[in-house]
């Protein structure tokens, strides 16, 4: 909450010593619109959605979310549009960009190629549970990682949400990093890296 885009892009080149970049693939990072947040007592801040507060036992501000799956639907048609197949496109983020990314994959376009989230979870009974459960198509695989130390966002909300997507369907894996509290780790972006690049791997011309 609070950071850009910008802000989000500075932080991981901070962490690799250089940009998270790809010669075959495009990076682009969103800046969510400034809103009041709830568990800052309704102050104006950069975040996804609101919520009612920051736990997983809570309904979710289902609301603001779907307004900004609509948002967000509309750069993945960019995308789409500028000839990029949507089984290439991967969507993902940190904490609740996480938590955005899972939403708009799983409830809105179950057929990009995947989805990470880096200290994420979903509420205990997530729309996007709810969408999963009327599903029978495959689904995008989910790349999550989570510190055991973090205070805000627990590894148990994390860990539960990956065996909630894993019962409903999703292929799942979830990265441990013991000691690690709300925050991204050098290990963890590589990890991410070698895992974008698996499932998006340069296309071979085809000869004929």
């Amino acid at each position: 909450t609070g950071d850009t885009g910008q802000g989000a892009r500075a932080w991981i080149k901070q962490i690799l010593n250089q940009d998270m970049a790809f010669q075959h693939i495009k990076v682009i990072y969103p800046t969510a619109p400034r809103r009041p947040y709830t568990p800052m007592k309704g102050a104006f801040s950069t975040v996804w959605f609101d919520r009612y507060k920051i736990s997983n036992d809570c309904p979710e501000h289902i609301e603001s979310i779907d307004s900004m799956c609509q948002r967000l639907t509309d750069l993945i048609n960019d995308e789409i549009k500028n000839g990029i197949a949507k089984n290439r496109i991967l969507i993902g983020g940190f904490s609740m960009g996480g938590g955005m990314a899972m939403h708009l994959a799983y409830r809105f376009h179950q057929d990009l190629s995947g989805v990470f989230a880096l200290s994420s979870f979903l509420n205990k009974d997530s729309a996007v549970y709810q969408a999963l459960k009327r599903n029978d198509s495959v689904l995008p695989e989910l790349f999550q990682c989570h510190g055991t130390a973090d205070e805000l966002v627990l590894y148990s909300w994390g860990e539960e949400t990956n065996k909630m997507l894993q019962s409903l369907g999703v292929s799942t894996s979830l990265h441990t990093f013991p000691n690690l509290n709300h925050e991204l780790s050098r290990t963890e972006i590589e990890k991410l890296k070698n895992w974008i690049i698996k499932k998006l791997p340069v296309e071979v011309a085809k000869t004929n």
